[in-house]
């Protein structure tokens, strides 16, 4: 088969830069460059997006061998019918890794029709680290990084509002624009940049919090043999992702104008307030995902599939979300609606959805997407969640990094590593578990001060070890009653 390239293609016009990309990996190249896509295919929005590889590892260079190019499987069920949909997505022109091409990553500052930055560096991304200086090419940080590139912009346009540009970030934290743009202003200050840099930042710059939601496998390994026979050229870069799309951004009037997403059939909702959207959905379906990894990897399950229908590991996921809906003050109706939808999707016959993959940075992506829940029910029960309780342990108990002579998946930063693997040199389950809920630099809190809960980890460690995780819940469940 043909390489995929523009060349073979015909697609060797270029769409002018209007979006800067932070991040590379599947999510965004399902969700946001999807969404890019649609809009010039459906509006003639004419936008070309540079993606930006925000760590040193990255894919830019794959994506470089394709042109920007790759192609998107959508499968699902809709109706009961399955549907395949699949598109040549083209609008990404250009790559950059600012670690080897630094000079490259501030060119970006200066393109003239640039309107947007979005991102998606995972929950660890939005970051404030004070080491990092202007000078550093580039940054650690992604904020230091884009603080670096708004001040280039700012100085090439001599301060001109009209060239201020629109932040949209789809990390999943809370109020992320909020988050990103305080940073921003941190590093404006520390660096003691001008005030007038300071005031163009604020006020010709906007930024708009959001929330994604799309369930994005990524590469089909499994299946590419399969994927590949429907396609007459040959792509390394083939994604897969569900058919469902949601993207709520927090903006009005001025916002929709720059954005015509309502005039394509694309689920994007441009609202004053996403707060609605972001609890349902990132307690229920993103905390039930980060909830389920370490406890089903333990059971020796490797796809979210076959762990939402196993007997065991299916009936534990549907109490885990049993237990963050009592935590949700919304229509009951409408959490049970969206609770059977995300049971649905997470069955989805097409996703394989590796376990794995949803491994990265598993620590702040509990914090923030399952804690709150813990948390949250135990203040409003005066005693923990057992499911949700377990989750924890097998997280900590995931980060030991090997089960049954075999390596774990573990990725996540090197001062979290670290951490585990010091601990895990003790067979102390009572320190292990105490150690590690103090640990304020992963939950912004002393969760040993919740009463009961460094005993209930403690138990939950030992019946994991001792029992493995089927029958160590069972015994866990017995002795915390």
């Amino acid at each position: 088969m043909k390489k995929l390239n523009r060349k073979n293609t015909g697609l060797e016009k270029l769409q002018p830069i209007k979006v800067v990309q932070f991040g590379e990996g599947n999510f965004l190249r399902a969700f946001v460059d999807y969404a890019f896509y649609k809009l010039n295919k459906e509006v003639d929005f004419n936008a070309g997006i540079a993606i930006v590889q925000p760590l040193k590892d990255g894919m830019v260079n794959m994506i470089n061998d394709q042109d920007g190019l790759y192609t998107l499987f959508m499968n699902g069920i809709k109706k009961g019918e399955k549907i395949q949909d699949i598109e040549l997505i083209t609008n990404i022109v250009k790559t950059v890794n600012p670690y080897t091409e630094f000079t490259n990553y501030l060119a970006l500052a200066k393109e003239e029709e640039l309107q947007f930055i979005v991102s998606n560096t995972t929950e660890a991304g939005i970051e404030f680290i004070e080491s990092d200086t202007p000078e550093m090419q580039p940054p650690v940080s992604f904020p230091a990084k884009l603080t670096v590139l708004l001040y280039e912009r700012f100085k090439h346009f001599n301060g001109d509002a009209s060239k201020g540009v629109t932040i949209i970030p789809c990390e999943l934290i809370d109020y992320n624009s909020e988050t990103l743009k305080k940073y921003i202003l941190q590093y404006v200050d520390l660096w003691k940049l001008e005030d007038a840099f300071k005031t163009w930042v604020s006020d010709a710059c906007t930024y708009h919090s959001t929330l994604v939601d799309r369930i994005v496998p990524g590469y089909p390994r499994a299946e590419i043999e399969e994927y590949n026979n429907k396609l007459d050229y040959e792509d390394n870069l083939i994604v897969a992702a569900e058919p469902f799309f949601l993207w709520a951004i927090e903006g009005g009037d001025d916002l929709k104008a720059k954005l015509p997403f309502h005039k394509t059939d694309l689920n994007v909702k441009i609202v004053d307030d996403i707060r609605p959207f972001k609890m349902i959905k990132v307690r229920i379906l993103n905390g039930a995902h980060t909830a389920m990894v370490p406890f089903s990897l333990l059971h020796g399950n490797k796809l979210v599939m076959e762990t939402v229908n196993g007997d065991f590991t299916g009936k534990f996921v549907n109490n885990v979300i049993s237990e963050i809906s009592e935590t949700l003050d919304m229509d009951k109706n409408e959490i049970t609606a969206y609770s059977e939808e995300v049971m649905d999707r997470f069955k989805n016959p097409f996703i394989k959805h590796a376990l794995a993959d949803i491994a990265l940075n598993s620590v702040s992506k509990f914090k923030v997407r399952v804690l709150p829940s813990l948390l949250g029910y135990y203040k409003a029960n005066k005693q923990l969640p057992v499911n949700l309780t377990f989750s924890l342990a097998s997280l900590i108990r995931f980060y030991k990094g090997t089960w049954n002579g075999e390596s774990l998946p573990v990725k996540d930063g090197e001062d979290i590593t670290a951490f585990f693997n010091g601990l895990w040199k003790s067979d102390d389950y009572e320190k292990i578990a105490r150690l590690t809920l103090q640990n304020k630099s992963f939950w912004d809190q002393d969760l040993t001060e919740i009463p009961g809960l460094t005993r209930a980890i403690t138990i939950a460690l030992e019946e994991i070890d001792s029992n493995g995780i089927e029958a160590g819940f069972a015994k866990f469940q017995e002795r915390i009653k």
